[in-house]
């Protein structure tokens, strides 16, 4: 991952699922501080699989192990990308709470914005803002694509570093990314970059413990 990436700098609802649940721990996810009472949208199973046309492959954007992700258009026509996380995958019920808990109240603008969750029997998706200027990974290595220009990869590396340093400093409980690479850094049209797939990855208790929730990064 890093031998790749390196070239870059040298060339609504009042009720919802998780409302009725019980916060995983007190002592991380307070309710006065965010918790399920400042959640996002809780979104049916059909009316995401209304917006990505049944979800899909002309609306694919990507696909990792346990996850595809898809380009949605809302009923009241928000543009969003829609995150489905395979059935069987390694994220248990537990752990997609906790995360939704967390995410929704991370606010910065150098990080994909969080709309909404859906929790429908098996299926559980997460929906982010959809960001217009595809990956840094596109602009860098996609066949065809004009050379970036150190201007732009100063700005959109700037952009990023921005949006880490507040995962990793300024939001409570601090969120350790664990798998940044240059298709994780998305572009919109001002080339300002956005982290995405920034989930549960490590919650930072201080600076001398954490809590895992589940593997971190990707192989290869």
């Amino acid at each position: 991952m890093w031998s790749t990436d390196s070239q870059f700098l040298r060339s609504q609802p009042s009720t919802h699922p998780l409302a009725a649940s019980p916060s995983i721990s007190n002592s991380i996810y307070s309710p006065d501080h965010g918790g399920v009472g400042n959640l996002r949208a809780w979104f049916s199973y059909e009316e995401l699989a209304e917006a990505t046309d049944g979800f899909s492959g002309s609306n694919l954007l990507g696909e990792g192990g346990f996850k595809c992700v898809y380009k949605g258009l809302l009923a009241d026509g928000r543009e969003v990308a829609v995150k489905q996380l395979k059935i069987g995958g390694s994220q248990g019920e537990h752990e997609f709470r906790a995360e939704v808990e967390i995410i929704s109240r991370v606010h910065h603008r150098h990080l994909v914005s969080f709309v909404g969750y859906c929790i429908s029997e098996h299926q559980r998706l997460h929906v982010y803002q959809y960001v217009l200027n595809n990956t840094l990974h596109y602009h860098l290595h996609c066949e065809g694509r004009p050379v970036m220009d150190w201007a732009t990869r100063i700005k959109v590396s700037a952009g990023a570093a921005r949006g880490l340093t507040y995962l990793h400093e300024d939001c409570h409980p601090r969120i350790i990314h664990r798998d940044i690479k240059s298709s994780n850094i998305l572009l919109d049209d001002n080339f300002d970059a956005q982290v995405a797939d920034f989930g549960l990855e490590k919650l930072a208790m201080d600076s001398n413990t954490h809590v895992t929730t589940r593997v971190m990064g990707t192989f290869g």
